[in-house]
């Protein structure tokens, strides 16, 4: 089964969950958004395929780097 992590790409506040565990997202989809001085940054999707783990939740703080999903690919299980 192949599979894709979402990475935080800066440190902040995870402020919005747009895409539920299970739910489908496309490549460079929004699924979560993270706020860093006032800025609202998006993790995106990497891949098609659905939602199938999110290690954080609203209000928690991540770190540049840090993973916080992972994504099962279309057509890989």
């Amino acid at each position: 089964m192949a599979t894709a992590n979402l990475i935080a790409e800066v440190t902040g506040k995870v402020w919005k969950i747009l895409v539920e565990v299970g739910g489908e997202v496309r490549p460079d989809e929004p699924v979560l958004i993270v706020e860093s001085m006032k800025m609202e940054i998006p993790v995106l999707s990497t891949g098609a395929g659905r939602l199938s783990e999110l290690y954080v939740k609203e209000g928690d703080v991540v770190e540049d780097g840090q993973t916080v999903g992972q994504i099962v690919l279309d057509g890989q299980g």
